[in-house]
This record gives C-alpha cells, structure tokens and sequence, in this order.
C-alpha cells in the first residue's frame, strides 16, 4: 500500500517523550474500541474481544490460535495451541464453549461479531506458534465473522516477531524483544483495516506515554499484572477531545520489565495513532516463579488465574475492563501517586 513508503522515511526519525506528568484528561470512544496482541496477547485479544464484543468493533491478531484453544489447561495448551497440534483437536468443542458462555452472559452474545472487523497474521517462519494453529484461529472467526470483513496476513517470511518496518531486531530470528525489522508496516496495515479513513503518519510524534497504576485502577483483579501499565496519548486528545481507544496486548516475555518499553513504543501503533486521534493502552503483565506460576509474563489464556479466564469473570479481562472505564474517566486515580 503506498502508505508503507512514507511510514519507512518517518520510522527512522520518529521518537516517544516519556511522560512522568499526570495523565490528561481524556474522553474516550468506548463503544467502538480496536484490539491487538501478539502470541498471548494475542488470544488475550481475542477473549476481550468475545467478552466484550459489545464494545469492541475490531481486533488484530498475530501468531495465536483460537479462542479457548488450551481449554483451561497448560497441557492441553502446549499440546495443541502453539508449536503443534493435536490430530483430535476440532473447533466444534471451542465453539460451543463460546456459545455455552453467551448463553449464561459470561460474554457478550456472539452476533455482535457478525460486522467487526479482524486482521489475522502469521510469518511463515513462525515456529513458535505454527500456521495449523492460525488457520484454527481463521477458520472460527470466519463462524461467526462476515469472511469480507476477515484479512489473513500469511505470505510473508517474517519470524515470531511484530513486524515493523525499520524497529527491533532481525525479522527472521524470534527473539527478545520479539519486534522485527521487516520492511513491513504490521501496525499500519492492521489499523488501516480495523478502522476506515486514517491519515498517514507525518513526520513528527507529538504525544506522549503516561504511566498508569495498574493496580490502584483495577485492585485485586490486577494482582497477576504488572503495578504499572502505560498509556499513549496523542496531542490532540489532550484536554477532553473525543477520540478511539486501541488496546495492545503484549506477548510472553514482552512486559515492561523484560524489554523495558520496546513493546509500548516500537511497533509502530503510536505512529499511526498520534495523527488519528487514537489513543492506546498497554496494559502489562508480570512474572511468577510462584503460584500462580507465570515465569515468562504471559496473558493469561490457560487458566493460571481462574476457571473464568476467558469470560468476563476472568480477572485479567475485569481488570483491563476497569481500566479501560478509569481512562474514560479520566479520574485523577489512573495516575501514579
């Protein structure tokens, strides 16, 4: 797309001021919200999604399988959900597990699917999380999705990483920070999708990343994430002006205190944001070497926090939720004392 060409000379040039002041006052768009994440953040994108799909219009997906692929179980995950699959696993248990949850509220009736718009991707050196696994993920969505409303990004030799176009490390080695150099505007194409009309990004950020308390935010339900989460706020949704919400999840090994804040300011999502009017939220996870065990900072998409992990009831989903309603709100509480 001719976007690309002008988003490689902004790239290089392009930097985030990290912002210690208090958060902005913000007005939110929370009825039409875009998602995306990467690996766990990827089917941690797509349990908000289903949970909250009456708020969500959109969600862009890398290298993850479907929804409720592990089945509350960490077995179960690794045998089928990322570097391979099982011959028995089928999509008909997954779905009905999802149309079970609609029917008791513990997520939002799946029609509200039918019009969203999803971007799928995965490189086709992605060993990690295999292409079976993706396709699982495509093959659902097209279930419940209007298939032209579905783009499936899988023809390009890129690693499990998030491609960028000129940010990260190399594009075919899957390694922390797990952002790649891959001539490739992931984030531009994915928004680009998810929301109409956007405007190239120029060749200046002026927004800035505000520092969150996760917890104070969001209390007992943030206990398996991160105190701190981060925000990206552009100019011109300073002071009360309406704009849409990206959330971003990111990946096992990805959370602040593993890259520091290469996932927060090195995609490539703030470029495009800062000049649409989008502001983004990072929430972050945390390790565990204890129960419940979490030692690469993964979302949780298994069951390590409940049975209720991929509902609303789950706790990580409450808690990105809270948050999500504290920004809108702009209470002097979202920021850090």
């Amino acid at each position: 797309m001719k976007y690309y060409s002008l988003f490689a000379s902004v790239c290089l040039s392009v930097s985030v001021a990290s912002a210690a002041e208090t958060l902005p006052k913000l007005t939110l768009d929370t009825d039409s919200i875009t998602l995306s994440g990467l690996s766990s953040g990827g089917y941690m994108a797509i349990q908000f999604h289903l949970a909250h799909s009456e708020m969500v219009s959109g969600a862009g997906i890398l290298a993850a399988g479907p929804y409720y692929c592990a089945q509350g179980d960490i077995s179960t995950a690794l045998a089928q959900c990322v570097n391979k699959t099982t011959d028995g696993l089928t999509l008909a248990p997954l779905n009905q597990i999802a149309a079970d949850y609609a029917n008791q509220g513990k997520i939002d009736p799946l029609i509200n699917l039918k019009d969203d718009k999803v971007w799928l991707f995965h490189g086709t050196l992605d060993d990690r999380v295999i292409e079976d696994v993706s396709n699982l993920l495509f093959s659902q969505y097209k279930g419940w999705t209007q298939e032209e409303n579905i783009v499936y990004v899988r023809d390009k030799s890129i690693s499990h990483v998030f491609p960028t176009v000129a940010d990260g490390g190399a594009c075919e080695v899957s390694e922390s920070p797990y952002i790649g150099r891959c001539d490739y505007d992931a984030a531009g194409d994915m928004l680009n999708h998810l929301i109409d009309g956007l405007a190239p990004p120029d060749d200046a950020l002026t927004g800035s990343v505000y520092t969150i308390d996760q917890h104070k935010l969001a209390g007992s339900d943030a206990t398996t994430m991160a105190e701190e989460g981060y925000v990206f706020v552009p100019k011109t949704c300073e002071g009360g002006t309406t704009c849409e919400l990206h959330v971003s999840f990111h990946g096992c090994n990805q959370y602040a205190d593993a890259v520091d804040m290469a996932y927060v300011t090195q995609t490539g999502i703030n470029q495009w944001a800062d000049d649409n009017q989008i502001v983004v939220l990072y929430p972050q996870t945390k390790k565990s070497l204890f129960m419940p065990l979490n030692p690469q900072g993964c979302w949780d998409w298994w069951g390590y926090t409940s049975e209720d992990y991929a509902n609303k009831n789950g706790d990580q989903i409450k808690a990105v939720n809270s948050i999500i309603s504290a920004l809108n709100a702009n209470s002097t509480e979202a920021n850090n004392d």
